[in-house]
Order: structure tokens, then sequence, then C-alpha cells
């Protein structure tokens, strides 16, 4: 189980395991939220505290609210829409795994998904190599 807090402390964040890969993505969202995700079953996730809600208003049709520390401004998670979760159900909440000790996160591989070409049909590209945390660039 990892367990990490925003910056002032007032959310508290619990991940039931580790994540496979954690996505550092491009797209303007992820930029400007300052998130690196990894992606869990809500099941897996337990978050406390209040946090506020913001959905994307350039898109039609948005698939994720990201959370954040009402105080701090930290961003913590993201849910499904409720748009999302009628098409796909709710499968997947998005924890900000840059809130976490990088020191927990050794071994898991770091993605860098080309989110800001991406069309939102298939899988992505990539911007560059992955790198596993932890590990030298050196020695990967």
């Amino acid at each position: 189980m990892l367990k990490f807090t925003c910056l002032c402390g007032q959310v508290r964040v619990e991940v039931a395991k580790r994540p496979d890969f954690i996505n550092e993505c491009n797209c303007t969202l992820c930029r400007k939220s300052g998130a690196r995700w990894a992606y869990l079953h809500p099941s897996e996730v337990n978050i406390e505290g209040a946090t506020g809600g913001y959905s994307r208003t350039d898109k039609d049709d948005p698939a994720a609210e990201i959370h954040f520390c009402g105080r701090c401004g930290s961003t913590t998670h993201f849910t499904l829409t409720k748009s999302a979760k009628a098409k796909f159900g709710d499968v997947q909440t998005g924890v900000n795994m840059a809130l976490a000790d990088e020191r927990d996160l050794a071994g898991i591989e770091l993605r860098y998904p080309d989110g800001l070409a991406w069309s939102g049909g298939s899988d992505f590209g990539y911007v560059r190599a992955p790198r596993v945390i932890g590990q030298s660039q050196a020695s990967q």
C-alpha cells in the first residue's frame, strides 16, 4: 500500500497496490495540473479530505474530472465524469503519483505519452522512451 498527501496534508491518498506504470502526459490538462498519473480501479483508491473539482470546458464531452486540494491547490486525483461512467462504467481513477515520495516508486516504469497529439481514438504515441524510476538514465 502507498500513502501520501497533498502539500498541506488536508487530502490523504491511499492506493492498495503499486501501479504497473505511471504516465507523465504532455497534454495541456496534465501539464498544467502537474500530474503523473497512475490508473487504478476505484476500489483500489481511498481519498480522504475535501477536494474541489474541474472538468475541461474546451471539450464537448470531457471524460475526467480533476480533483485538487482546496487549501494548497495540489492536484490529487481524477474521477470519470458521469458521461464517461455511463459509457464505460466506473472503471478508473487516476492518482497523481507526483505527490508520492519517489523512493516509494522505485522500479515503476514512467511513460511519456504524447497526449497533445492524441486523437482520442487509439493508443498513445510517445514523445520519448520510458524510464524506470530510481534507475539512472545511463543504465536504461
